[in-house]
């Protein structure tokens, strides 16, 4: 006895929705996220040393997972959230989350990041605000930190130490 159509399309289409699912997860892991944004154009310190997972969709949207939530010390102190979201497209990330930087006293959420090869610079945006740093600033992976703590973390660690006489 023949089997049913719609057993023959399932048994069918079963074999073809692995296949899809399966290249989905070898795109997503192909490359980790460090090696991957040169190829757009950004320097790859963008992001910290503990990176666990990253993924990728083909619209440019993608996840990066951390270890844990921490801190680099760049020319301002910068917290990561264990997952940080956003839309990566050719010299630029746009619609970021999980980013935040230290301005004075205030943590302020990145929203952008644009790359400016010309000048050799990186545009970090806040809203309509952004702040140009050194693209060589972020050549080299810096070690995410779980507290903001350790040399050149606070100001009052950067003065010499006193000895009392």
């Amino acid at each position: 006895m023949a089997a049913p159509i719609s057993l023959r399309l399932f048994s069918a289409a079963v074999p073809i929705l692995l296949l899809l699912f399966l290249s989905a997860v070898s795109f997503a892991d192909a490359e980790n996220a460090h090696d991957l944004l040169p190829e757009y154009g950004l320097p790859k310190g963008l992001l910290p040393d503990s990176v666990v997972s990253n993924s990728l969709s083909e619209n440019g949207d993608f996840v990066v997972e951390l270890e844990a939530p921490c801190y680099v010390k760049f020319s301002y102190l910068v917290y990561y959230e264990k997952t940080i979201r956003g839309k990566l497209s050719y010299g630029a990330i746009s619609d970021i989350s999980g980013i935040q930087a230290k301005q004075l006293f205030f943590w302020v959420s990145l929203t952008g990041i644009e790359a400016h090869p010309a000048d050799g610079t990186i545009e970090f945006k806040v809203g309509f605000l952004s702040q140009t740093l050194s693209a060589s600033e972020f050549d080299r992976i810096r070690q995410c930190k779980a507290k903001a703590l350790g040399r050149g973390f606070f100001p009052e660690e950067l003065l010499p130490a006193v000895s009392e006489v």
